[in-house]
């Protein structure tokens, strides 16, 4: 009897041994109602059912654990082992990270998905060699400017205080002669209701997150550009894996990408229409303001290309030829 129950006892151990479970964290700066982190939460999701339980990722919503900007070095350091970045953030750092920022380069979801496939070989090496591994990317709605007062050209937007989240957005503000004021997403509705904001350029998902109507009265539709979102994995941990587990995050991922793509474009379509019931002014630009913006995403790709050199130049010339 005794030995029944050593062996019994002996089972239970290499059972629980087999089936020992890893545990990720997966930072990100959007509140758990915005479709980004829906999205990833149900890319958790499956990765949990997939994996059989053997991984199990806690996606930690609205900068609760790290903020935008610590994101990405927070999981190339592995203090979490995922992590969802914008990636024209980190356009300093390296230019082709903020090739989705420049104005009217590509600006449609067609045009921004050939603009991904073009960009992706580089990103994909980039964060390799930074120790990190690309698990897929979504594109936020196209890009429109708030503003408190009606714009009829770009000189209504000078001396305006804007809200800038990235080095093209600090670049605009300059370029139109308006004050930039550097506000993450989750401060933004503060500085909106202290008047620290006064106008910005971001999707219609952002505008609805933020509740951007309380103080902001009109949208203008430019569709300027479509950012990306990357989900990025720390390349260790990532290898650490076994096999099974590996190919269930690349499927979950795959179909994350898709989803979110697909998803972005209801969004966009439904937070216009909640902005409208939200008692904003939603237009498309006037001629002379989509003109004057337009000048400006000239500018910002020429200062874009003489940064980026040959590297960047080839993911322009690969993006023209699709």
């Amino acid at each position: 009897m005794q030995l029944r129950t050593l062996i019994a006892l002996g089972a239970l151990a290499l059972s629980g041994a087999a089936f020992a479970q890893t545990k990720w964290d997966l930072p990100t700066a959007y509140p758990a109602t915005n479709f980004h982190t829906v999205n990833i939460t149900q890319f958790a999701k499956e990765v949990g059912e997939a994996s059989g339980g053997k991984l199990a990722i806690t996606v930690h919503p609205g900068a609760s654990l790290f903020k935008a900007p610590e994101i990405k070095r927070a999981v190339q350091g592995n203090q979490a082992q995922a992590g969802e970045i914008l990636l024209v953030n980190f356009q300093n750092e390296w230019q082709p990270f903020g090739l989705d920022g420049i104005p009217f380069l590509a600006d449609s979801y067609d045009a921004a998905r050939k603009l991904y496939a073009a960009q992706k070989p580089a990103l994909q090496k980039k964060l390799g060699e930074q120790g990190m591994m690309l698990l897929y990317a979504v594109a936020w709605p196209p890009q429109g400017i708030y503003s408190k007062t009606p714009l009829n050209s770009a000189a209504d937007l000078k001396g305006s205080k804007w809200r800038a989240y990235s080095p093209a957005t600090s670049r605009i503000a300059e370029l139109v002669g308006a004050q930039a004021v550097t506000v993450q997403a989750a401060e933004l509705s503060q500085a909106l209701a202290t008047g620290v904001v006064e106008s910005t350029m971001t999707s219609g998902a952002t505008g609805v997150d933020s509740k951007l109507f309380e103080h902001l009265k009109f949208y203008y539709d430019t569709q300027a550009w479509l950012p990306k979102n990357a989900v990025i994995v720390n390349k260790r941990a990532f290898d650490a894996l076994d096999k099974a587990t590996q190919d269930a995050v690349l499927k979950a991922a795959a179909a994350a990408e898709e989803r979110g793509w697909a998803a972005s474009q209801r969004v966009n379509t439904d937070t216009l229409a909640t902005l409208r019931a939200n008692g904003m002014t939603v237009q498309p630009p006037s001629a002379a303001l989509k003109s004057d913006m337009q000048k400006v995403g000239a500018v910002l790709l020429k200062e874009w290309l003489d940064k980026a050199g040959p590297e960047g130049q080839a993911i322009v010339d690969a993006y023209k030829k699709m």
